[in-house]
């Protein structure tokens, strides 16, 4: 199978999942300040992703391709996109379908950029990795799999650095966001709490978080 394969069916899990990034929006939108305090956080130690083997190495190429450093605010690097993709893939209560889908993506991201390059995605400059991402946006699956790391990027720059990204906050910071409290240590995320049940986005209205 392929990004362009023509029996491509949009999954359940993505279909019926609110847009994370509608909710995140709001939710920023309605606690955003205009002057930041200095937050003091303790790093993160969590388990880090193998940036030399695959599906990390290319993950990583993606999600700095979509978010790259600039002098307008930290990118994917700095606020760990890909430690967090890692601790989602690797600890967190996702559907599996959904893990499994976005694996797979790496192996079709690569598969084609073989064919149009003689290269896989990581390995190409910048100007061929904007034409390999453009091409696959053009279907059903390359679509869902670059809005779906999209999604994730939005949400590490605004989760609990115990999740993985926004290491010292810096993405409260550059979103002028402020983080809820208390913030939860590692060992006390919500999927770890005794009891924990998964967390349905679609339960969650933008009136709800606006409120909240």
């Amino acid at each position: 199978m392929s990004f362009f394969d023509r029996n491509y069916q949009i999954p359940s899990w993505y279909t019926n999942k609110v847009s994370r990034r509608a909710v995140l929006k709001s939710a920023a939108g309605a606690t955003a300040i205009v002057a930041m305090p200095t937050l003091a956080l303790s790093a993160v130690k969590t388990a880090q992703p193998n940036l030399t083997i695959e599906p990390w190495l290319t993950l990583d190429a993606v999600v700095n391709h979509l978010l790259p450093s600039s002098t307008s605010g930290p990118g994917a690097n700095e606020l760990q996109i890909t430690q967090y993709l890692y601790v989602l893939i690797s600890t967190q209560p996702i559907d599996d379908a959904e893990k499994d889908f976005i694996k797979k993506g790496v192996g079709w991201l690569n598969g084609y950029s073989q064919s149009q390059t003689k290269q896989n995605f990581a390995q190409l400059d910048t100007s061929n990795k904007e034409k390999m991402l453009k091409a696959i946006s053009k279907s059903d699956a390359g679509y869902n799999w670059i809005d779906t790391l999209i999604n994730y990027i939005y949400e590490a720059s605004l989760s609990a650095p115990s999740y993985g990204g926004n290491p010292n906050g810096i993405g409260w910071q550059w979103l002028e966001h402020q983080g809820g409290f208390p913030l939860p240590p590692e060992g006390k995320r919500y999927f770890e709490l005794p009891g924990s049940h998964r967390i349905s986005v679609s339960q969650v209205t933008v009136e709800e978080t606006t409120k909240s």
